[in-house]
């Protein structure tokens, strides 16, 4: 399954999104906030995450979001993480094991991962309040989280 969905990432014809860059803009598909497309958070900085249930850094980093967002969601800071599990179900299941304290997107087709180019589970995006692209990041390493942190907090309007 995974070697399957890396494939089919792998096939999307975007290229990889480059800090200073505009973040495309993408369909918030089954949001579970009320934005329904990424530029409606314009005004945020948006932590961006791609994740799949059978995605092991993914367990860990969930804590690790939940808790950017209780802290820094006062100060400007939305975390969105956007699952591409083909099944609802799979996502689901995941969520009852390890659930998130922050907003959520379900894109089962992985239109918005095709448009990101991400090329492994689990990515995110640092998104400028303009719009633009901070940075990229691939993996989840909870020896990185203090440094990841330090750089979002960073990013966040003064």
């Amino acid at each position: 399954m995974r070697a399957a969905l890396l494939a089919w990432l792998l096939a999307g014809a975007a290229q990889a999104v480059e800090p200073g860059q505009p973040a495309p803009d993408i369909a918030l598909p089954q949001a579970t906030l009320p934005a329904k497309q990424l530029s409606e958070l314009r005004g945020q900085l948006v932590y961006l995450d791609f994740w799949a249930s059978w995605c092991g850094p993914c367990r860990q980093s969930f804590p690790w979001m939940g808790e950017l967002q209780k802290k820094y969601g006062a100060r400007g800071l939305q975390v969105l993480a956007i699952n591409l599990d083909k099944q609802r179900a799979d996502a689901d299941a995941f969520l009852a094991r390890t659930p998130a304290a922050f907003a959520l997107a379900f894109d089962a087709q992985g239109e918005a991962a095709k448009r990101f180019a991400i090329k492994g589970m689990p990515s995110s995006v640092l998104i400028a309040p303009d719009g633009q692209v901070l940075w990229a990041h691939r993996g989840f390493r909870v020896e990185e989280a203090a440094e990841l942190e330090a750089r979002i907090v960073q990013a966040l309007p003064r």
